[in-house]
């Protein structure tokens, strides 16, 4: 089984922990706990091609700078999943920001830009219009629900699928 180095990136507050813990353990805590430094979980996971991989989940703490992020946490990632929230426009825009500092620093890895808090749909402030340019320019993205699960194991699916086409 191979195993792969993956980093949950992405401002502070959005569902990054949540979204962990939701793939890791189906499980979902209702109180916010801020990250410090970085939390690492593992779950092995079977892909629809049957091959398997196991995921190293570093979840590094939020934040909107990568320069506020000690880039030693980035070393050896084989994949990052770039995570904003949908509630909070502002997050896209870091989010992006963060993609060109980690694509400098990583190169060109797999990754996939998760629009977390799906589940809360009215209260988005996400443009939509820029959402589907980014479509449009075929960025990997996914809108997920750390409550209710919605989209989260197909985002780590899909993940995972680029990771084993990945030279």
């Amino acid at each position: 089984m191979k195993t792969r180095k993956i980093c949950m990136i992405g401002d502070f507050a959005i569902g990054k922990t949540s979204l962990v813990g939701r793939f890791v353990r189906q499980a979902f805590g209702e109180q916010y706990l801020t990250t410090v430094g970085v939390k690492i979980d593992t779950r092995e996971l079977s892909l629809p091609s049957g091959d398997e991989l196991k995921l190293v989940l570093w979840d590094i703490a939020g934040k909107s700078a990568l320069a506020d992020i000690d880039t030693n946490y980035l070393r050896d990632a084989s994949g990052y999943l770039l995570v904003a929230d949908g509630t909070r426009g502002e997050t896209l825009d870091s989010a992006l920001t963060l993609h060109d500092t980690v694509r400098t620093r990583l190169g060109d890895v797999p990754f996939c830009l998760l629009l977390n808090k799906a589940d809360l749909d009215a209260q988005w402030t996400v443009d939509r219009e820029r959402l589907a340019a980014l479509k449009a320019q075929s960025w990997p993205l996914r809108e997920t629900s750390a409550l209710s699960g919605d989209g989260v194991e197909n985002a780590f699916i899909r993940l995972g699928q680029q990771l084993l086409h990945a030279v």
